[in-house]
């Protein structure tokens, strides 16, 4: 298997045993990244928005680390704390993805790590 671990400085260190992405052939499967600041690993403050920007800035980092964008990603899973949220959530996360948008899948779920209240993992290809 031809695989290899992606890091990137500029995203948060992962908080266990898993890498920030792993690249396979062309594509680039990014581990769930939560809104943490990459140099302190503390949660942001101020809300869903301030999270899901954070959570984005996060996966464009490690994307930019494999050599692709969020214009190669081709599917998201978006994990929230509590879908009434899904708006804020949703009008923060469509200014980082160009039309079309890539497939997504959003669930909501009882907790997130340190409490966030959302998560997004991603799949990109890698031009």
């Amino acid at each position: 298997m031809n695989r290899h671990a992606i890091s990137s400085p500029h995203a948060p260190k992962a908080i266990g045993p898993y890498s920030q992405a792993i690249k396979h052939g062309n594509m680039i499967y990014c581990s769930g990244q939560l809104p943490l600041n990459p140099e302190t690993l503390e949660l942001v403050s101020g809300g869903i928005e301030a999270q899901t920007k954070q959570v984005m800035e996060n996966i464009k980092a490690v994307l930019k680390e494999a050599g692709t964008n969020l214009d190669h990603v081709v599917k998201v899973t978006v994990y929230m704390q509590d879908l009434k949220e899904f708006s804020a959530m949703n009008a923060i996360y469509e200014t980082y993805f160009k039309s079309p948008a890539p497939a997504r899948s959003t669930v909501q779920i009882a907790r997130l790590p340190k409490d966030a209240l959302v998560e997004i993992e991603v799949l990109a290809a890698h031009p």
